[in-house]
């Protein structure tokens, strides 16, 4: 009995009260309306800089990774040979006699400098006259040029040639290990940086599904208040009928449109989503998850 009472006011609203009624659901409806297109607006930015990250992510970072890489797997076969070329030269070196001639030669110029630098000590600590300091400076200049002798012997050595290849391959090796240490640090910050890209990527798809449930939730009670809209107008023209001429159908029809309008291409991208939601919904439906409210609404309208 007390719901009758609750609606038989509403059966007699005034045409004052109408109108406010209409103008408010109205201004209810356009807002929504200027909302589900600046949902629409936000989800083409959002498309916009996922496209644009995920073109620099393969484009640039992961190009120059890969690049990076590439010279890596070269440097690395080259490290290998240089490694290989430096344990054939040390085992030649190990079967070298200890006592061969390169050794022999070694030695004797060892003996020849200690010489020299012990008669060079006495012209410095001794009380010489002339003739014996001229002496001695005649017997270092021998031994000096008998060291030269000795070492252009050296270099044509086995021994002094082998010393000098391990010596070669050595340094090569070490300014591999310095670029390798450079370029896989290269490689490695773009890695990162790819990851972080799509990382973004990730997060940006995060909140376009969101603002998509939200944009069709939007729609859905902008186009509530819309009907509503209309089923008002249709009780003011009832309760104008007989007091002033009704209007022609076409200004009928005009007038029931609101004036918040979004395009064809704005509807088309509206509705691929609501497809795409439910055709996930259903997904997960058949798989036999759990639906949220928002899955579970659009299968059953889908339904109806």
């Amino acid at each position: 009995m007390s719901g009758d009472k609750v609606t038989k006011p509403q059966t007699r609203i005034s045409f004052k009260n109408l109108q406010e009624k209409i103008e408010e659901i109205k201004q209810k409806r356009d807002e929504l309306n200027n909302k589900t297109k600046e949902y629409i607006n936000t989800l083409q930015e959002i498309e916009n800089k996922i496209a644009d990250l995920l073109k620099t992510a393969k484009n640039v970072y992961k190009k120059k990774r890969d690049q990076w890489n590439d010279k890596v797997q070269i440097l690395k076969k080259k490290k290998l040979e240089f490694k290989d070329l430096l344990n054939k030269l040390m085992e030649e070196k190990s079967k070298l006699s200890p006592n061969g001639k390169g050794q022999n030669i070694l030695s004797q110029i060892r003996r020849i400098e200690r010489k020299i630098e012990s008669l060079e000590r006495r012209i410095e600590t001794e009380n010489l006259d002339l003739n014996e300091e001229n002496e001695i400076i005649d017997k270092i200049q021998k031994l000096a040029e008998k060291k030269d002798e000795l070492l252009k012997e050296q270099k044509n050595s086995e021994q002094y040639i082998l010393d000098r290849k391990i010596e070669i391959v050595k340094i090569n090796l070490n300014r591999i290990y310095d670029k390798l240490t450079k370029w896989s640090d290269k490689s490695q910050r773009n890695h990162l940086k790819m990851l972080e890209a799509y990382e973004k990527v990730n997060e940006l798809r995060e909140k376009k599904r969101k603002l998509e449930e939200l944009l069709i939730e939007n729609k859905k009670t902008a186009d509530q208040y819309h009907e509503q809209y209309l089923k008002l107008l249709a009780q003011k023209k009832k309760m104008n009928r007989g007091r002033r001429p009704q209007k022609p159908r076409s200004q009928r029809v005009r007038s029931s449109k609101p004036k918040v309008k979004i395009n064809n291409k704005q509807a088309e991208l509206l509705e691929k989503i609501r497809q795409d939601k439910l055709a996930m919904a259903l997904e997960k439906q058949k798989a036999g998850k759990r639906l949220n409210i928002f899955e579970a609404r659009l299968i059953l309208e889908q339904g109806k």
